[in-house]
């Protein structure tokens, strides 16, 4: 309370100041206009520190993983401060793309072959200039996978590539077939329930840097096919841990909150084009096995499921597909260290929908919850251009597990 009142004070007086020397007494001469400014700036501080500013709520199944994330990872306990002047959900998701700057980064490509005779496409950072590992044999490498229609070029993947050159690791970026300008070889994309290609991605990883450790990194349905992946795998995995950010851990919760009135027409009818144009771009090799007419009608993402992935990927029907694809189901096989990002305002990932029990269950699992964030925004400070509190997160937690992991190796 005292740190509280302390900055209750100081962003007062400097607001005080600031206002007598730049704004100009109004209402007839009177300090009425200089008075009613103050007073609303004064209560917009209060309320902001008082029920927007909060410390993250941190759940874990064990003791030991939940010390070790207390220890090594400082920010899951300080007070998240969002942007003042755009902390309410939608508007962090909306502007995030924005207003975060996109690092440079130079890739190197590289095309593999899909079990089904398809191609997926890998952007490698290999951070060659690394001087805490300078042997490319052993330097750490960190598996990358955007959302549902994200590349190795968002800037939420660049961020966290940024980080992992800080930290003098390597990156790689698994983009889902067809979303990254690649040729699409064979009549199938992607979903969150199929496994295959992040497996085929992961043992390829392994064989090429057999000695190197192995971490990922999920956003959205990049989340969700890790989490996915994990509960499939159990200990049956090279990765050494697993940190996944803004995930849909139950698909009907998901899309029935993105079906409001408001988030369809913000969020859902634009991600329904995002997903209709891919299809677009190869509509001559998947319009042999679907009805892609009928796709482009769809106007939600749940008309577009029903209509083309679940088809795809053999579900008799899309409320199958969307049991198959939801993380909650396989939390309780997860063998790897995971640590979960959700923001309780998420409107793609409602709070309800949050697997808080799940967690409690498995040793393995820890869950970070912040009251503010909305869908991979966390954006703070007066302007959010540099860093946001997810990169945060990715950054303590990826040197965490990289440089401390064998405490990790048995949570149970």
């Amino acid at each position: 309370m005292i740190s509280l009142d302390l900055n209750f004070h100081i962003l007062t007086r400097d607001l005080s100041h600031y206002l007598e020397n730049q704004v100009k007494v109004g209402l007839f001469g009177s300090g009425v206009g200089l008075s009613l400014v103050l007073g609303f700036s004064a209560a917009y501080t209060c309320y902001y520190l008082l029920s927007v500013a909060k410390k993250p709520q941190l759940i874990s199944g064990g003791k030991k993983f939940y010390q070790f994330l207390r220890e090594q990872c400082p920010v899951v306990s300080e007070t998240y401060y969002p942007t003042f002047w755009c902390w309410e959900s939608r508007i962090q998701t909306l502007l995030r793309p924005f207003v975060t700057a996109k690092p440079g980064v130079v890739y190197r490509n590289e095309l593999i072959k899909a079990l089904d005779g398809g191609q997926i496409s890998l952007d490698w950072f290999d951070n060659d200039d690394s001087v805490p590992h300078p042997d490319p044999a052993t330097r750490p490498t960190i598996l990358l996978l955007p959302g549902l229609t994200g590349t190795s070029r968002e800037s939420y993947i660049l961020h966290m590539v940024q980080q992992s050159r800080d930290l003098g690791y390597r990156c790689v970026v698994f983009n889902n077939r067809g979303v990254s300008g690649e040729t699409l070889l064979t009549p199938r994309t992607y979903c969150a329930a199929n496994t295959e290609d992040l497996e085929t991605v992961i043992e390829h990883i392994q064989r090429i840097h057999a000695a190197a450790p192995i971490m990922a990194a999920g956003v959205s349905m990049g989340g969700m096919m890790l989490a996915n992946y994990l509960g499939r795998k159990g200990r049956k995995t090279c990765l050494r841990g697993v940190v996944v950010f803004s995930a849909g851990w139950d698909v009907f919760e998901c899309t029935a909150s993105l079906e409001k009135p408001l988030d369809r027409f913000l969020f859902n009818s634009y991600l329904t084009s995002c997903l209709q144009a891919s299809v677009h771009r190869h509509r001559p090799v998947l319009e042999k096995c679907y009805d892609i007419d009928h796709v482009m009608k769809a106007k939600t993402i749940r008309q577009f499921d029903e209509r083309f992935t679940s088809i795809m990927f053999g579900y008799p029907t899309n409320d199958d597909y969307y049991r198959d694809a939801s993380p909650i189901h396989r939390l309780k096989s997860v063998q790897v260290p995971m640590l979960c990002l959700n923001a309780a305002d998420d409107v793609f990932s409602p709070s309800h929908a949050i697997p808080v029990e799940a967690v409690k269950q498995n040793p393995n699992l820890a869950l970070l919850i912040t009251c503010h964030g909305g869908h991979i925004g966390f954006l703070e400070g007066l302007w959010p251009r540099q860093s946001t509190y997810m990169d945060r997160v990715f950054k303590q937690f990826a040197q965490a597990v990289i440089e401390q992991g064998s405490r990790l190796q048995d949570l149970s």
